[in-house]
């Protein structure tokens, strides 16, 4: 069983910068491509970045790009969201998720393993 485990969510102010990372444990052969999402409260679960198995692509959401960076460590079965000049509107539970296959087009309806969820609150 796959297990993926956020940390590093908090609150911080508008501007500030917060890393997020997801280890995956359970399975010695994981080659799936990884992502973030993230869903704030009302609203449904969004598309925040993606990376695939072997690193080399990368996808962001508009909303994400120039002010996140997604990176994974295989050597730590690792994934991180470096993000940063945070908004109050990228308040929300942030969801590390591993896609079903290994590219980095990591979609909501195609996800094998999901993690519990870390808390982002961005304050004004």
């Amino acid at each position: 069983q796959v297990q993926l485990v956020e940390s590093g969510g908090g609150l911080v102010q508008a501007g500030d910068s917060l890393r997020l990372s997801c280890v995956v444990s359970g399975r010695t052969f994981f080659r799936n491509g990884m992502g973030w999402f993230r869903q704030a409260p009302g609203k449904e679960r969004e598309f925040v970045a993606a990376i695939s198995w072997s690193g080399a692509d990368i996808n962001y959401a508009d909303s994400a790009k120039g002010r996140f960076t997604i990176s994974r460590d295989k050597s730590k079965n690792t994934v991180y969201l470096q993000m940063s000049s945070l908004k109050p509107e990228d308040t929300a539970v942030y969801y590390c998720a591993a896609g079903r296959g290994g590219s980095a087009v990591v979609v909501l309806d195609q996800i094998d393993y999901w993690g519990q969820g870390t808390q982002v609150t961005v304050s004004s």
